[in-house]
């Protein structure tokens, strides 16, 4: 079996039980797969990803939010964060297929990256299921999917403003979710805070490798990963994190002090000594 075409298969399929499956099992026949390495990406099908017809997708601002303090307010927020893990899963197969003439290494990374976002999403279902709710129920939207269309053209790009952007907010934001989780004192509640406990964990390690490969990719294309990193994130307009920063979490994800600072105080230019 070849992971690359494999992987776009799997990225295709709308089920999101036979997605999740199907990822799942990918994930634990890595050692025996080959690898196109070299290979051009397969030609991209219309309409990717494979998406179910629920749950509906809105604008982001379209989005309701609700308080964790009432048990309808969890099921909608613990919806989100699952509809988030979903995107993930498809985030990493598409990160397998679309880049040619990469390390095996980054392959067989980001299939574990997806083989744990596949176990993060079912985490949640569960969860969510005894709520009295399932995957489907609340809208969502597609912001971390739109980074991946915008960014389809350039690896770099990809792994820098996916998982070392967007996915790195989540560092920032879980913390403070499961405080106002815990803050209930209601079993549903705690049960919720520590399922983040064990994404929160592996999220660190996927973070990670999206700065691993962002700084290879520089380092091969001979750019400077920090002046890159901000004409990148200008061109894209990607978002800044809202404070405050998880510094424990980010150093651990391989984020430096000069990148923190950068981060936390965008008026401050960073050390180009100190690369992300």
């Amino acid at each position: 079996m070849e992971l690359r075409h494999r992987a776009l298969q799997v990225l295709c399929l709308a089920d999101v039980d036979q997605k999740v499956a199907e990822t799942l099992e990918l994930h634990t026949q890595a050692a025996s797969l080959s690898i196109a390495e070299a290979e051009a990406a397969p030609p991209e099908p219309v309409d990717l990803p494979g998406r179910p017809d629920r749950p509906e997708l809105l604008a982001h601002s379209a989005v309701a939010r609700r308080s964790p303090a009432t048990p309808g307010g969890r099921a909608v927020l613990l919806h989100a964060i699952a509809h988030i893990e979903f995107n993930a899963i498809n985030l990493a197969l598409d990160a397998i297929w679309r880049f040619s003439d990469m390390p095996r290494a980054y392959y067989l990374d980001w299939l574990k990256v997806a083989g744990e976002e596949a176990r993060h999403f079912s985490l949640l279902r569960e969860h969510l299921r005894t709520l009295g709710h399932d995957y489907g129920d609340f809208p969502a939207h597609q912001g971390l999917w739109t980074m991946c269309e915008k960014t389809a053209h350039d690896a770099i790009a990809r792994m820098a403003l996916v998982p070392r952007t967007l996915e790195a907010r989540g560092l920032d934001a879980t913390p403070l979710i499961q405080r106002k989780l815990r803050q209930t004192g209601a079993a549903d509640a705690l049960a919720a805070a520590n399922i983040l406990d064990t994404i929160l964990r592996e999220e660190i390690g996927h973070v990670a490798i999206g700065n691993f490969w962002y700084r290879w990719l520089c380092e091969r294309a001979q750019l400077d990963p920090q002046v890159h990193y901000a004409h990148l994130a200008e061109r894209y307009a990607a978002p800044r994190p809202r404070p405050p920063l998880n510094t424990e979490a980010r150093r651990r994800a391989g984020f430096t002090e000069s990148e923190l600072a950068w981060l936390a105080y965008g008026d401050t230019e960073p050390s180009r000594d100190d690369a992300f």
